[in-house]
């Protein structure tokens, strides 16, 4: 269940999302948040460079190995603005993060790429648990899955744009 203070870290998600957009990545951040409420770290997309690894989540996880003790990193909560793809799913349930909160759905995410002619993705777009297990997940947000789908349409649309073809 999402409650006001998972959506005052999903706003903040949503925020480095839009940041990502504006920098040439894709509309994605995340946020990884400690047992006591403490934000540890965030990070955003940072694909456009060419390596297409470098998803927040991914980041999350690898700071987490890094500066977290297994005990704390089950009590973390990640919070990110569209759910885990395959990769980032396995990296979380590797490292042993605790709660995923996520404003937009993986499905919506395939959606709305179908009917704004996104091309395909070579990744197989699977739900969090049909990848981890044992990990508590919530989500998509209405009101903050729209937000996330608005940018969604922008990408887009300045894809098009820089193809030529709006």
């Amino acid at each position: 269940m999402i409650n006001e203070l998972d959506r005052k870290h999903l706003r903040r998600c949503v925020e480095l999302a839009a940041e990502a957009l504006e920098a040439g990545d894709e509309p994605f951040g995340s946020v990884l948040v400690a047992a006591d409420g403490q934000v540890l770290f965030e990070d955003r997309n940072r694909v456009s460079g060419g390596d297409h690894t470098r998803h927040p989540e991914f980041a999350i996880a690898r700071w987490a190995a890094q500066h977290m003790r297994p005990e704390q990193r089950a009590g973390a909560t990640v919070y990110t603005s569209g759910e885990h793809c395959s990769m980032c799913a396995a990296a979380h349930g590797w490292v042993g993060l605790g709660r995923i909160v996520y404003a937009s759905s993986s499905e919506q995410l395939h959606g709305w790429r179908l009917a704004l002619g996104a091309p395909s993705s070579r990744v197989r777009t699977l739900p969090i648990g049909e990848v981890i297990t044992d990990t508590v997940v919530d989500g998509p947000d209405d009101e903050l899955s729209e937000q996330i789908h608005q940018l969604h349409i922008k990408r887009q649309q300045k894809r098009s744009a820089q193809n030529g073809q709006g």
